[in-house]
C-alpha cells in the first residue's frame, strides 16, 4: 500500500550569509580609504578610531559611515565587532595592541584582528591574540596620498597577507570583497617585504626628484619639470606591465651607448645636484647587470663598467 502522501515537502530556507563589522583604529588616509571601500560593499563599519573625536568624525564624514566616533582614549567604548583593523604608524602599534587588550574581555567566539603595517609581522598584535584574538597582518601594495582616490586604489591592489590561520582566512576574503587579490608573506620576510616596497615607491619619488632638480638646472620651473617627466614614468610603467625588466630597460645602458653616457657622468657633476652622480653611477651598474643577466646586449659592457670606474675613481 503506496505511503501517504505528506504533501509537498519544504526546504528550509538557506541562512542569510551575515556580512562582519568592522572597528578601524587609526582612521587616517589608510584607515578612512578602506572605511570607504568596506562600507561600498556591504560591510557595516562599526566604529572609526582616532587620536581625537573631532578627527574620527572627519574620517567617519569623508567615508560616509555612520560610525561610531571615538579618540584613542576612549578604547573602552569601542563596539564589539568581529574584525579590528589597525591601521595607525608602526610604532603605535604595539602600545594600541596592549590598550585593546587590557579592555576586551575574553569571548567564546573567536574574533580577528589585523594590521596593515608592511614593516611588521602580525605578532606585534600578540596581546590580543592573549585575549582570543587571532591575528595577522594585511597590507596593500600601493600609495595612498588620500582617502577617495586610496579607496579606488585599494580596489585594483595586491595585498601582502601573513599571520595566523583564521586571521589570514578572514583577510583573503575582506581582500576578494573589494576586488584586490592577495598573496602570502612570510613573517620573517615581512622587512625585506616592505623595503622592496619602498624601493619601488618611495625611493621612485626621490628619484624623480632629482631628476626634477637636473631639470631645473637646465632652465626648467620645478612644477613644469615634473609635469614633462610624468608621460615618460607612465610610459615606463607602461612598459613593466607587460614585459620583464630586460626588455622594459631602455636608455644608454640598455644600448652599450658609450659615447652618450661619456658625455652624462661630467654634465652631471657639473650640475652639482645633490646625490645625481651616486645615484647614476649605481643604477648605471644595476642597468648593465639586468642586460648580462638576461644576456640581453649585443655588445660586451666591459666599456661601459671601465666608463663608471674611471669616473668614479676620479671624481
Amino acid at each position: 500500500m503506496p505511503a501517504e502522501d505528506s504533501g509537498p515537502s519544504r526546504a528550509k530556507p538557506p541562512k542569510p550569509r551575515v556580512t562582519p563589522t568592522i572597528s578601524i583604529i587609526g582612521a587616517g588616509r589608510l584607515g578612512t580609504a578602506f572605511a570607504l571601500a568596506f562600507s561600498r560593499r556591504g560591510y557595516v563599519v562599526q566604529a572609526l578610531v582616532c587620536r581625537t573625536a573631532l578627527s574620527a568624525r572627519r574620517a567617519a564624514k569623508m567615508a560616509g559611515v555612520a560610525s561610531r566616533t571615538l579618540a584613542l582614549h576612549e578604547l573602552s567604548l569601542l563596539p564589539r565587532s568581529d574584525i579590528l583593523l589597525l591601521t595607525t604608524p608602526d610604532d603605535q602599534l604595539s602600545n594600541v595592541a596592549k590598550l585593546l587588550a587590557a579592555g576586551i574581555s575574553r569571548g567564546r567566539r573567536q574574533r580577528i584582528a589585523l594590521h596593515s603595517s608592511g614593516a611588521l609581522p602580525s605578532d606585534i598584535l600578540g596581546d590580543l591574540s592573549s585575549v582570543g584574538f587571532s591575528i595577522g597582518s594585511m597590507h596593500p601594495l600601493i600609495s595612498i596620498s588620500d582617502p577617495e582616490s586610496g579607496a579606488r586604489r585599494l580596489e585594483g591592489a595586491y595585498f601582502g597577507i601573513e599571520g595566523q590561520l583564521a586571521a589570514t582566512r578572514t583577510a583573503r576574503r575582506l581582500v576578494s570583497a573589494i576586488g584586490a587579490k592577495s598573496f602570502p608573506i612570510a613573517a620573517i620576510n615581512k622587512a625585506l617585504y616592505h623595503a622592496a616596497a619602498v624601493t619601488s615607491s618611495g625611493n621612485v619619488v626621490a628619484l624623480v626628484d632629482i631628476a626634477i632638480e637636473m631639470l631645473v638646472r637646465c632652465g626648467l620651473t620645478q612644477s613644469y619639470a615634473r609635469t614633462v617627466l610624468i608621460p615618460l614614468l607612465e610610459s615606463t610603467i607602461e612598459n613593466l606591465s607587460s614585459r620583464d625588466t630586460g626588455k622594459a630597460l631602455t636608455g644608454p645602458f640598455a644600448r652599450s651607448d658609450v659615447a652618450t653616457v661619456r658625455r652624462h657622468l661630467p654634465a652631471i657633476a657639473r650640475s652639482e645636484v645633490t646625490d645625481a652622480l651616486n645615484a647614476y653611477l649605481l643604477l648605471g651598474r644595476h642597468a648593465l647587470s639586468i642586460m648580462e643577466r638576461g644576456s640581453l646586449s649585443l655588445t660586451p659592457n666591459n666599456e661601459l663598467e671601465s666608463v663608471l670606474d674611471e669616473f668614479e675613481s676620479g671624481k
